[in-house]
């Protein structure tokens, strides 16, 4: 196996955080996605949320070591606090606030660009607390970017096909399994 690849115990953690991550790509992919667009389109609203996917975090992960080498174990603290308070505002989006879909359709490059960053700030959140933990970098980058990326798609696609059934869900899965990441980590 590659030279870049975790311990097992840490890549499944990674893989699980990445799906939790990406459920969030996909219920608002799904949402999106009841519009109605192009398969070319998908491509590129994708493309563009995988890339916020590795950005965000990869950003997040240097905070989060450069706050770990300054405060230490309060920092693991921090980190888990941050899961259990981003995975519980997921749950409570999804059951009791806002509908999944946005309100506006994606028009121009700074549309796109804000729609990714609004998918993509949740891993910038798990990032800090990867950050703090010596995750490896390059595979969870990668499978950071490859679920938001294949999510979105398969959001946007089943939200293409389906109609309008219930996204929200999906934020809510994502939510619980980072929240029991967070609790995980501090008790």
């Amino acid at each position: 196996m590659g030279a870049w690849l975790p311990e097992w115990g840490q890549a499944i953690t990674v893989l699980i955080m990445a799906f939790a991550l990406g459920m969030d790509a996909f219920s608002l992919g799904f949402g999106l996605g009841m519009r109605g667009m192009s398969a070319a389109r998908i491509v590129q609203i994708s493309s563009v949320i995988a890339l916020f996917h590795v950005i965000m975090p990869l950003v997040g992960m240097f905070a989060g070591q450069y706050v770990s080498a300054i405060l230490g174990d309060v920092a693991m603290a921090a980190g888990g606090g941050l899961l259990v308070l981003l995975g519980s505002h997921m749950i409570y989006s999804a059951v009791w606030g806002e509908s999944a879909s946005p309100s506006v359709e994606i028009k121009g490059l700074i549309g796109l660009l804000a729609f990714a960053l609004s998918v993509s700030i949740d891993s910038f959140s798990v990032g800090i607390t990867l950050g703090l933990f010596a995750s490896d970098l390059l595979f969870t980058v990668l499978m950071f970017g490859v679920a938001g990326g294949v999510m979105s798609v398969l959001g946007l696609a089943a939200g293409r096909r389906v109609g309008q059934y219930a996204g929200g869900y999906g934020e809510a899965l994502g939510g619980a399994i980072l929240l029991a990441f967070g609790l995980n980590i501090l008790f």
